[in-house]
């Protein structure tokens, strides 16, 4: 398998499972349970290490498809740099869901606290996590790209009626 394949493996991780880690975080929050909680900042430190992985992984993955007709290098730059903005803000999750687990296994007083700071920064990863999938979709999917460059004409379509 070729960079460009294992970052296709990987890249899903850090999106989906901050999107789940979010969703559980919230449930451990509403039930007041750390087992719940906990197993949310360790879906989100898993996740930060998937977004190493698939940064790792995308420079390779970038040299294969770059010079491909309809990828455009714009597209591709576009995807990478909303990737290392997502690649920042899941370290600091993962820094933050290491110092909620932490607070919440000692039952130190800035628990509670920590672990809304811990939610706020996983909505916001989810929220960037939905713009780098999409951007990165985009790169092979033009279908889904908003300013799809329209490369027949209507005397194309004359051409097809003859």
């Amino acid at each position: 398998m070729n960079e460009a394949h294992w970052h296709l493996v990987v890249n899903h991780f850090p999106v989906i499972g901050t999107i789940f880690g979010v969703g559980i975080l919230i449930a451990g929050l509403v039930l007041k349970s750390n087992a719940i909680k906990n197993t949310a900042y360790v879906l989100f430190i898993v996740a930060a290490a998937f977004a190493f992985v698939s940064m790792y992984t995308g420079e390779g993955a970038e040299e294969m498809v770059e010079d491909m007709p309809n990828i455009g290098h714009h597209v591709i730059h576009e995807h990478e740099e909303l990737a290392e903005k997502l690649a920042i803000a899941l370290y600091a999750l993962a820094f933050f869901s290491v110092v909620s687990l932490y607070t919440a296994l000692k039952n130190h007083k800035f628990a509670k606290l920590v672990s809304y700071i811990t939610l706020v920064l996983a909505i916001g990863a989810a929220v960037l996590g939905s713009f780098v999938g999409t951007s990165g979709g985009e790169i092979r999917h033009t279908e889904i790209r908003e300013n799809i460059l329209q490369t027949t004409t209507d005397s194309d379509f004359k051409k097809e009626e003859k």
